[in-house]
């Protein structure tokens, strides 16, 4: 498995990499600007959290690491990793229904708030890393 050293980075295709849930200590990185946006990330082993132009993005509990983060007008994509199962809500269009996969598999239909929240289990313990890919309906 691997951990984003740096905490938050650029990849090549657009994407986004953030998060280290091997830190025992919190660490965080501000204003890295990305895409146009401006990024925060705050990481360790018991919370992983990003922010995007200071609106909410992605949180999980425990801490995650998470891999070529994807936002299009449809959803988000991305590989997450961990050591334990974890708890993760993204930062959405309110008051809209999406479908969530995890390893590809649909685990049915969600529909956010007014606040925009999704939440999702994923089972990292035996696993280690999943996919989770997030479209509306």
């Amino acid at each position: 498995m691997a951990v984003v050293e740096e905490l938050l980075r650029s990849e090549s295709d657009g994407a986004i990499s953030f998060g280290n849930h091997k830190l025992s200590n919190k660490q965080k990185v501000e204003d890295f600007r990305h895409a146009g946006d401006l990024l925060k990330v705050k990481t360790y082993n018991e919370i992983t959290k990003l922010e995007k132009n200071g609106m909410f993005l992605y949180e999980s509990v425990p801490g995650t690491s998470v891999l070529h983060f994807q936002e299009n007008e449809a959803g988000v994509e991305f590989v997450v990793e961990g050591d334990e199962d974890a708890q993760i809500t993204i930062g959405l269009t309110d008051d809209t229904e999406y479908e969530v996969f995890v390893d590809g598999k649909s685990i049915g239909t969600m529909k956010t708030g007014l606040g925009g929240k999704l939440s999702l289990s994923v089972e990292l313990e035996a696993a280690g890393e999943v996919t989770v890919k997030i479209v509306q309906v």
